[in-house]
């Protein structure tokens, strides 16, 4: 049985080294299974796993396997895959109907059942983490701090005592410009005229 891996990480939660981590567990995992021999790894560093789209990795793994390069396919678990549950499913549907197995390292051999109840749980917690991000953010805006990136009209200011950097200065010169934009749209200028003056 031909055996392939696939590994994914976060940017957001992990690290490069979690892709070795994986692909060493899986390794290990296919090394016990009788007849079994590793042809390829595919990996995703640095992705969401909330879409199959952007990830180069699992969409190379996908094509292979139409193509019959391989019997089984091994993962840490069945979040690594995704966390959208109709790509998910979908995947495994396509995969099943080739003859290709997935399998997770940390449960065996998947079914319909593990992907429906685990896929379920895996879109529920990127749910719930996209909740408790807004709430975050939000709470960060209400107490006059930055909620990430920066705005137009404000600097950051630095804070070298504490790991908590979002407070915000206005920018005189940026600020003008905000008023100005502001003093135009109520006098009744279309945002692309705005726009317009503001780029000539």
């Amino acid at each position: 049985m031909r055996a392939v891996i696939y590994a994914r990480y976060s940017s957001d939660l992990q690290r490069l080294a979690s892709i070795e981590d994986q692909i060493e567990v899986c390794r290990r995992y296919i090394e016990r299974q009788p007849g079994w021999k590793l042809v390829q790894t595919y990996d995703d560093a640095a992705i969401s796993g909330s879409s199959t789209l952007l990830r180069p990795g699992f969409q190379k793994l996908l094509a292979d396997a139409q193509a019959g390069g391989f019997h089984v396919v091994v993962c840490e678990a069945l979040d690594r895959l995704g966390r959208n549950l109709s790509d998910v499913a979908g995947f495994f549907d396509k995969l099943a109907f080739k003859g290709v197995q997935v399998h997770a390292a940390s449960v065996g051999q998947l079914t319909a059942w593990h992907v429906g109840v685990m896929g379920t749980m895996a879109q529920m917690q990127v749910a719930d983490i996209r909740d408790k991000t807004r709430r975050g953010l939000a709470g960060r805006v209400r107490a006059g701090k930055s909620a990430g990136g920066l705005a137009y009209g404000y600097d950051v200011v630095p804070n070298p005592n504490s790991r908590d950097c979002g407070d915000r200065r206005i920018n005189k010169a940026e600020s003008a410009v905000v008023a100005r934009i502001f003093r135009d749209y109520a006098a009744g200028k279309a945002p692309r005229r705005i726009a317009a003056n503001l780029n000539a």
